[in-house]
């Protein structure tokens, strides 16, 4: 089905989408249009266009594809599916996240993942091809982040990588560590066989977007990890 959401507010457009008999769609010309497959199961959208927050929020199975850029708070408290976004995204990308995955081409704002869990077979993924901004896994709990630094000269994260972190493990591709890590995280450079854990998600990511899987994992990473003397771990049941 296709919709073109020059004229369309968030509320009807959102409607139309849930209620609708249809699979898959195909949105025109959205622009800041909030909450496109909010608690959506089942169904895909692609869109071309701007996005407004809240992309996929509660996503639960259906599958997004952005060609553009993407505001604030994609896949917030995001349960399961994909978002896949060609261009760049905003703050807190993946709040919350309990399960699916996220990827994004370019770069990606403040507080990516943050507060991000898992739970047994529920396993968050979040995929970011350039650079994010501070607070990188703030409180992350579990899941996995991975930042390719794709063009970024220098390392591409932010300040306060990791703050609170006490679950899930973030690689970060740099020919230098994150600087100024907070006490309760570990880094350090990974070995071949962890970088070969993350193939899966590198193959996917390049499958989306194109590149090489096998040149971006033939260089430097470093995998961050909460420290297993963090209060913050401690206070916190692993399954």
């Amino acid at each position: 089905m296709k919709i073109d959401a020059r004229n369309h507010g968030y509320t009807e457009l959102n409607r139309v989408i849930r209620e609708s008999g249809e699979e898959k769609f195909e949105l025109d010309n959205v622009l800041g249009q909030r909450y496109i497959g909010a608690g959506l199961s089942g169904k895909e959208i692609m869109i071309e266009g701007t996005p407004g927050n809240a992309l996929g929020a509660y996503l639960d199975g259906s599958k997004i594809i952005v060609h553009g850029n993407a505001q604030d708070a994609v896949g917030d408290t995001m349960n399961d599916g994909a978002i896949i976004v060609h261009g760049n995204c905003g703050d807190t990308t993946g709040y919350a996240m309990r399960s699916g995955e996220i990827y994004v081409e370019g770069n990606a704002g403040y507080r990516v993942g943050i507060h991000m869990k898992s739970y047994r077979e529920m396993f968050p993924t979040i995929v970011i091809g350039g650079k994010v901004g501070d607070f990188l896994g703030e409180y992350q709990a579990g899941g996995i982040i991975i930042v390719l630094g794709i063009g970024i000269k220098g390392c591409p994260v932010g300040s306060f990588c990791g703050t609170g972190m006490h679950g899930g493990e973030m690689f970060i591709r740099s020919d230098t560590a994150p600087s100024g890590l907070p006490v309760q995280v570990c880094c350090n450079e990974a070995t071949a066989e962890e970088k070969e854990s993350i193939r899966r998600y590198v193959e996917r990511f390049v499958k989306h977007f194109g590149n090489s899987a096998d040149e971006l994992l033939s260089s430097r990473f470093f995998k961050l990890t909460p420290n297993s003397a963090s209060p913050y771990k401690q206070l916190y049941v692993n399954n």
